[in-house]
């Protein structure tokens, strides 16, 4: 599997013992910790296929480079010299940007997924490409100090709730932010003086969720998102992302399921995302705006009957919608971000009746249905991706 676009896979893979792919081996060493997090050095060794004096120099390598530290080893029971544990430097990181309807999410992502902060800017209407830019940069000149002290910048990765060529970042379509053929990725980069990337937002999202979260280990995948500007998704099939031949692929939130509904902006009548709305949700809550972790408190503690007539509908127009994702894909698992997890948080056994009732059940046997696991972090972790790929692909001539 593949980050979008590149040839550098999303998994490390194995190492090569031929001396001319030495880049190729730190890379593969470098993303094996950024992906698994700390390892003992015998770990890795047993991991790559790479002898010990291979694994030691590319260690010592990355560790020169400060893209790594080790640790002594706690096991002091073994047999002879204890291995040390190797740990990606998470002060090494990205900025990572989501913007939205009703919010700008600005994080600052270290190496192995760590999220050091999380803020989010609500705007008053909707944001333009030029003032998002405008407020992610000011909220970088912020924490300039603390970035240039503390922290090595890589670059800066965006989630956009919208049709984005991977190629050069560029927004094509974003329709509930009525963004049309903007270069985000370029005018980014000129504000902040990082490299910058852009990707759809739930492709990015189903790519965090593979490597940190609920979808890790699964090659047959959908991921569902639900946010303030729409539902998006992503698709893992043979653990490869299903992209389509512009990039474009798995819109699933354009999926029919209600004819005589309501228009979509799309110029369809009953798109998922009309029936199944965040919007819906807030104006039974008597709220504009929430942000997700709040949201699952209040439907967690919800008493109100006319909050879980709304919630039970949306499940119910959801579970029609999964079962024909069933039939589409065979995946083995489905995952449901945003305030689709909130929603089956709320009431978990009637989503998974429901797709098991109305799906071709030889295909729905093995099927599990289950939240994203990295919530709130999801699409900063997914944009930090895009961000950190230079880096991961040849770690010794990335500037930082």
């Amino acid at each position: 599997m593949s980050i979008l676009g590149s040839s550098r896979p999303v998994s490390a893979g194995v190492g090569n013992s031929n001396d001319q792919t030495r880049r190729h081996n730190l890379s593969t060493v470098l993303t094996t910790l950024h992906h698994g997090g700390a390892q003992t050095r015998a770990d890795l060794t047993r991991r790559l296929g790479l002898n010990r004096s291979t694994i030691a120099a590319l260690v010592g390598e990355l560790v020169e480079l400060g893209l790594a530290y080790e640790t002594a080893s706690t096991d002091h029971g073994s047999v002879g010299r204890p291995s040390p544990f190797v740990h990606p430097n998470e002060r090494v990181a990205v900025i990572a940007v989501n913007p939205d309807t009703d919010a700008i999410i600005i994080g600052l992502v270290g190496l192995g997924g760590k999220v050091h902060r999380r803020i989010r800017y609500e705007t008053e209407g909707l944001p333009s490409v030029r003032e998002t830019v405008n407020i992610v940069r000011a909220v970088v000149d912020g924490m300039r100090g603390e970035l240039e002290s503390t922290y090595r910048i890589a670059g800066a990765g965006i989630a956009v709730p919208g049709l984005v060529r991977t190629g050069d970042g560029m927004v094509t379509l974003a329709p509930h932010l009525d963004w049309h053929d903007e270069p985000l990725a370029e005018l980014l980069s000129d504000a902040l003086g990082y490299p910058a990337t852009a990707g759809n937002d739930a492709n990015l999202g189903i790519i965090a969720e593979s490597i940190y979260g609920a979808g890790r280990g699964v090659k047959d995948l959908v991921y569902v998102n639900g946010s303030p500007s729409g539902i998006g998704g992503g698709v893992l099939v043979g653990g490869v992302p299903l992209l389509g031949a512009e990039g474009y692929g798995a819109e699933l939130g354009h999926t029919l399921v209600n004819g005589e509904g309501l228009l979509c902006h799309c110029g369809r009548t009953g798109c998922l995302e009309t029936e199944v709305q965040l919007g819906r949700l807030l104006a039974v809550l008597g709220r504009e705006t929430i942000d997700g972790d709040e949201l699952d408190q209040i439907l967690l503690s919800n008493t109100d009957p006319a909050v879980d007539a709304e919630i039970t509908r949306q499940l119910d127009v959801l579970s029609a919608a999964l079962a024909n994702f069933v039939s589409m894909f065979n995946p083995e698992r489905i995952l449901l971000g945003g305030f689709l997890g909130s929603l089956i948080a709320a009431h978990p056994e009637r989503l998974r009746e429901g797709v098991q009732a109305a799906s071709f059940s030889q295909l729905a046997g093995t099927l599990t249905l289950e939240r994203a696991q990295l919530r709130s972090r999801l699409l900063l972790v997914g944009a930090a991706e895009i961000a950190f790929q230079s880096l991961l692909e040849d770690p010794a001539n990335a500037s930082l």
